[in-house]
Parts: structure tokens; C-alpha cells; sequence
């Protein structure tokens, strides 16, 4: 096989989205400490636990599962692109249920203050916005892969959000010859008509692709079932059952160096 293209995730392959969340949750939540004695890390679990229960209990739940799109990044989305009905419904939706989910995440903890509540959602959506983290060789590895290979970023995800995401990190765009956001696309990883329509704006075969992405249940598992090559970026040690198997497993994404030249010869 040669390996002619890469696709890549976006949230927590390329993009640190895992830290720029936790570090949301923290600040915001050590406001709250202040002014009511509460313990930070306590409100944050709290706040966490009510955002899911509430997300799951909305009508559009089943859509945001399709699309790809994660309670706590409702906390911050405005919803405000996407062609769907549900997106508008989201819109809607979205600075009711920020408030909701730490008024509750609040009360859970014996404080019941609306007003700080408001203040708090507004504030997380802030903290988020103001830490768009890159990982360390995100740009190292693609100025060595750009030239010698096709490069596309497949994300999940809301339209209005993920381009938010890229904007926080300009440079990051030109890289790529094609970005699919499966908000815009209408369905989402693992659903196998999303990686190819990859294929066909790659014009490529699966034999010929890398997929590179950090989850089992979406990056791997999707481009399994298309057989595109996967790689499963796991960088925290994290165990999997043999339930989704990806062909290469990896810490860094340096190690794409090594795969490219077992597939094909490429040096880079």
C-alpha cells in the first residue's frame, strides 16, 4: 500500500480541547468558591453531572448523539449555523440550559443563587474561549506532512462551534485541502458515509488513507468500516477491550513517520 492522504480529528488530536475545557471548569468554578466557601472541584463534578442529565433529557439529545456533539460543549455553543431545524432548536435551547446546568450544579451543593448562577455560565463560556490550546507537534507534524501528502480535517461536531475552534487557531486551516464538519455534513463519525464523502473530495482509496483521531467509538470504528487505515492516538495510556481494534496505536503523532514508511516509503 501507499499512503496518499491524512485525515485527522480535530478535538483532542490536533486541538487540546480536553484541557481548554477542564481549565474553563476550573476557573469558573474557583469563582464560585470565593464568594460561597463551596469547593471548587466539587461544583465542577456537580455542574458536570447536571449538564449531562439535562442534555439527555432534550429532544434534540438523539441529534446531537448523530452530529456529534457533547454536553460540555453546549455549555458554550452558540448554535448559530447549520442548516437542520434542530440547530435552530439548539440556538434556542442553549443559554437555558447553561443557565439550568449551574443553577442546578449549584443547588446540588446547597446554594441557591440564580444570579451567580447567570454569572458563572457566562463566565465558562468565556474561560472556554480564551484557551485554545494546540498540542506541542500538532504543527511540526503537518509542515512535514504538507506537499508530500493529501491532508483533510474530519471533525464533529456544530458547524458554528468547531469553525469557532479553528478561528481560535488561524493558522491551523491552511494546511488541510478539504475540512468536513459533520454538522455541515448532516451526520457524524462513525457513520461510515461521512468518511466517504471524505474519500470522494480526497479522491483516493481507503487503502491509500490514514485516519488519525483519539476516539475508538468514532474515528476508529468509522474509518475501520470503510477500511481506511486507523490510527488510535492515545497519549494517556488509556485501555480498550478488542470490541474496536485499530491497526496502529500511537503516543505522539511523530510516530506517523514510521507508519508512512512502512506503507509506503515515504520519508518525511
Amino acid at each position: 500500500m501507499t499512503i496518499q492522504a491524512v485525515c485527522f480529528d480535530l478535538d483532542d488530536t490536533l486541538l487540546w480541547d480536553e484541557r481548554s475545557i477542564e481549565e474553563a471548569f476550573h476557573f469558573t468554578c474557583l469563582t464560585a468558591a470565593e464568594k460561597t466557601g463551596i469547593h471548587a472541584l466539587e461544583l465542577e463534578a456537580s455542574v458536570r453531572a447536571e449538564a449531562r442529565k439535562l442534555y439527555e433529557s432534550y429532544e434534540t439529545f438523539a441529534f446531537t448523539k448523530l452530529i456529534g456533539i457533547n454536553p460540555f460543549e453546549a455549555l458554550w455553543a452558540h448554535f448559530s449555523a447549520g442548516t437542520q431545524a434542530e440547530f435552530r432548536a439548539l440556538e434556542k435551547l442553549a443559554p437555558t440550559y447553561r443557565l439550568d446546568a449551574w443553577t442546578r450544579g449549584l443547588q446540588a451543593l446547597g446554594v441557591n443563587d440564580n444570579q451567580l448562577a447567570a454569572q458563572l455560565a457566562e463566565q465558562f463560556g468565556a474561560e472556554r474561549r480564551s484557551r485554545p490550546y494546540v498540542y506541542e507537534e500538532t504543527f511540526q507534524i503537518l509542515n512535514e506532512l504538507k506537499g508530500h501528502v493529501k491532508l483533510l480535517l474530519l471533525t464533529n461536531g456544530c458547524p458554528a462551534l468547531q469553525q469557532e475552534k479553528l478561528d481560535g487557531v488561524p493558522d491551523l486551516v491552511p494546511y488541510f485541502d478539504e475540512v468536513i464538519i459533520s454538522g455541515s455534513f448532516g451526520k457524524g463519525k462513525p457513520d461510515r458515509t461521512i468518511f466517504e464523502h471524505a474519500l470522494r473530495l480526497l479522491e483516493v482509496q481507503p487503502q491509500n488513507v490514514l485516519m488519525v483521531g483519539d476516539k475508538l467509538t468514532t474515528d476508529i470504528k468509522g474509518s475501520n468500516s470503510v477500511g481506511i487505515h486507523s490510527v488510535w492516538i492515545n497519549r494517556d495510556g488509556k485501555s480498550r477491550t478488542n470490541e474496536i481494534v485499530p491497526e496502529f496505536e500511537i503516543k505522539h503523532l511523530s510516530e506517523l513517520h514510521s507508519i508512512l514508511q512502512q506503507a509506503g516509503g515515504l520519508k518525511v
